[in-house]
């Protein structure tokens, strides 16, 4: 499939990096030479210079046989336009677009707006994926990463394993014996920076950052056999009243538990505009690393901070005079992968990278065939993908233990009808299943084979 991304910055250049790595014929567009060049020198992938909005910057990056665009670059009015020339000049049938202004996204959310004026088949707002991963991780507070599953059925679930963990020097095997009715299973293991799909008699070690899949009415549970405690987020304080501020913010105030929330906002403008917005929340005018600022907001008995500003260093400083100050749980906005490693000597709880989550949300919409769902876990290191069986499928039909897996491929769960089952060598795999499958970046073109799913982009 011809795909043509416009934008080489950080999420364009993942996105180009995962569909290049399965064999697509992908063509990179950006007015920055340098990320044309990072790109065309790093992937296999084409590279044009230029705005992605002229018509002939596309004619030259082979629009007038692309199936697919993706505009995503830094301004929304080029990411409109360039989807609007896309399909007026060249007919393409598939257009994607990365929006971040809020007065656009009121009216261009309307699918009547938009298909009617303005040829976009998918908005993605980092935003509103932004607050949606926020809310994931109060939802879990005890894990650094979490994602749902399978119409909310299953959880992905990040945990930091510590020395007094229970489940330390276990065999993954013992563990399963052990807890035989908990419907979970660990799908990957971080160790001392490197993520691999462990095997059965590998063990769990302090250290260890340990993803583990399972149902949602088994995650409390799956918490406590990692030692972990599950409290009510009831106070939070939000460090950053922009347009990520202002979306956890309002996804708080619409919450079904009532959360008392409050907003520490630098900037005079961006403070009113919240305020304005905000009907329970309380908003605070001044610097978030502010002791005195941060003691006002209640910091000491707040249940969690989240500092969302667009600074990756302030978010870090902020969520770190947050535990100094007593805040039981700190989650730092973060845009820069490298700085990851110093979450835990820094005793930052959790992270949300808004680069994976909008290339998680990129790749949900252009995904082949029966896929449902992509998580794009760490650094693209791997991705957890949820599918429904097709009849063509090498799996339909056979159990686990007979399936052919890569050795960076593991089951998470299997949908039956209504019911999520935990794999086991004995479950058999029939048409229709819908199927969770946590595989390393290298093995998910084989993935995609075994679930039979490069039929279609759409």
């Amino acid at each position: 499939m011809k795909v043509i991304i416009c934008g080489a910055g950080q999420v364009g250049w993942q996105i180009a990096r995962h569909l290049s790595g399965e064999l697509n014929d992908v063509t990179v567009v950006d007015n920055n030479p340098d990320l044309v060049r990072r790109a065309t020198e790093t992937l296999d992938v084409q590279g044009i210079a230029g705005f992605a909005s002229y018509p002939d910057v596309l004619e030259k990056a082979g629009a007038r046989d692309a199936d697919m665009i993706i505009a995503a670059t830094y301004s929304d009015e080029v990411n409109m336009v360039t989807c609007q020339v896309a399909h007026s000049v060249f007919g393409i049938q598939r257009k994607i677009a990365r929006l971040r202004s809020k007065s656009y996204l009121n009216a261009i959310y309307s699918d009547l707006y938009r298909r009617e004026h303005l040829p976009i088949d998918v908005v993605i707002s980092p935003e509103r994926e932004v607050a949606a991963a926020a809310m994931r991780r109060l939802s879990a507070p005890s894990a650094f990463d979490t994602e749902t599953f399978m119409d909310g059925q299953a959880q992905l679930v990040g945990l930091s394993v510590d020395e007094a963990s229970p489940v330390i020097n276990t065999p993954l095997r013992q563990l399963t014996d052990l807890f035989s009715t908990l419907r979970a299973i660990v799908v990957g293991i971080r160790r001392e920076g490197t993520l691999f799909a462990p095997e059965p008699g590998d063990q769990i070690f302090a250290g260890d950052e340990c993803y583990v899949f399972c149902h949602v009415d088994d995650v409390s549970r799956t918490m406590e056999v990692f030692g972990k405690t599950h409290k009510k987020q009831d106070r939070v304080v939000i460090v950053g009243g922009g347009n990520v501020g202002l979306e956890v913010a309002r996804a708080l105030e619409e919450h079904k538990t009532r959360i008392h929330a409050k907003v520490i906002e630098r900037d005079r403008g961006n403070a009113e505009r919240a305020a304005e917005a905000l009907e329970r929340t309380i908003v605070l005018h001044g610097d978030g690393m502010d002791a005195g600022l941060l003691a006002e907001a209640g910091i000491a008995r707040a249940d969690a901070m989240l500092a969302v500003t667009d600074d990756d260093r302030t978010n870090m400083l902020a969520a770190v005079r947050a535990k100094a100050e007593g805040c039981r749980l700190a989650i730092a906005l973060i845009n820069d992968p490298t700085l990851v490693a110093l979450m835990p000597p820094l005793g930052i709880d959790a992270y949300i990278n808004p680069r994976a989550t909008t290339v998680s949300s990129i790749l949900r919409h252009i995904r082949h065939g029966r896929v449902r769902q992509v998580y794009s876990i760490g650094d693209a290191e791997a991705e957890v993908i949820e599918a429904e069986v097709l009849s063509t499928s090498p799996m339909a039909g056979q159990r686990l233990r007979d399936i052919d897996f890569p050795e960076g491929v593991l089951v998470g769960a299997v949908r039956k009808g209504d019911k999520v089952l935990r794999p086991t060598g004995e479950l058999r795999i029939e048409e229709g299943d819908v199927i969770a499958i946590f595989a390393m970046a290298d093995d998910v073109p084989e993935v995609e084979r075994l679930m039979q799913v490069s039929i279609d982009f759409f």
